[in-house]
């Protein structure tokens, strides 16, 4: 099996939702718990043995580089991309990176807090060429503002659709994939002037039999992309000081 040692975590967006508490900070700077959320998302990514980062940047760039200049004190290797085109979808700031990573890597968002064995079971799980798999949370029921979810339809371990709209679906999109480089190839297909979602490009993988679904079972995520997301977050039970 080939270890996965670099993760690409996707930091560029405008955090619009999120600004009633955020003010004018980048939303991966936004103190959860003490610390800023990228901050969590970095080292419960290193317990996964990520040794590896490519953080790419938009909105208010100046002050994330600056934070992992001077105030960052993990070890950690990380390289910083910039998107001009961060106002556009995620899919752009993907493409970003792409020169940047040329082995399998794990994808992660700035603003999406997970447990580290949940990244640990992922990077075990087995790619084949030209595909992604994407972790999946079941519990529909308990997820946080259903209608903002981004949701998937499985046949099996194979993803089928995924989307905000699909009217038929049996899990979550819990923003955490195990992707080949063959993931920028597919988001560079379904560009339409310049722009694209990483839905997109898991579309045309589902089209194909390429995306996989892995389950994450009873693990806990979170999604702090509106205030009322961050203030459940806050009150879950689950230790972020690690």
């Amino acid at each position: 099996m080939v270890r996965i040692r670099q993760c690409l975590i996707l930091a560029a967006g405008n955090g619009t939702r999120l600004r009633k508490i955020s003010s004018d900070l980048p939303k991966p700077l936004v103190q959860f718990h003490g610390r800023p959320i990228l901050e969590h998302v970095i080292r419960r990514a290193q317990e996964a043995w990520i040794e590896e980062f490519v953080i790419v940047l938009g909105y208010r760039a100046d002050l994330i580089r600056d934070w992992v200049e001077r105030r960052w004190n993990g070890r950690a290797r990380i390289t910083l991309v910039e998107n001009p085109d961060y106002h556009k979808s995620n899919g752009v700031s993907a493409l970003k990176a792409r020169n940047a990573l040329h082995d399998n890597f794990l994808l992660l968002m700035a603003d999406h807090l997970f447990e580290p064995e949940t990244a640990r079971m992922m990077i075990r799980q087995r790619l084949a060429p030209g595909e992604v798999i994407l972790g999946v949370d079941p519990k529909i029921d308990g997820v946080f503002d259903i209608d903002d979810a981004t949701k998937v339809r499985r046949i099996g371990d194979r993803i089928v659709d995924i989307g905000k709209d699909i009217q038929e679906y049996d899990g979550i999109d819990t923003g955490m994939f195990l992707c080949t480089p063959a993931l920028f190839d597919e988001l560079d297909a379904a560009s339409k002037d310049g722009n694209c979602s990483l839905s997109d490009g898991m579309r045309r993988l589902a089209s194909r039999g390429r995306l996989g679904a892995f389950e994450i079972g009873d693990a806990r995520w979170h999604d702090l992309d509106t205030p009322e997301a961050f203030a459940h977050a806050q009150m879950e039970n689950l230790d972020y000081a690690a």
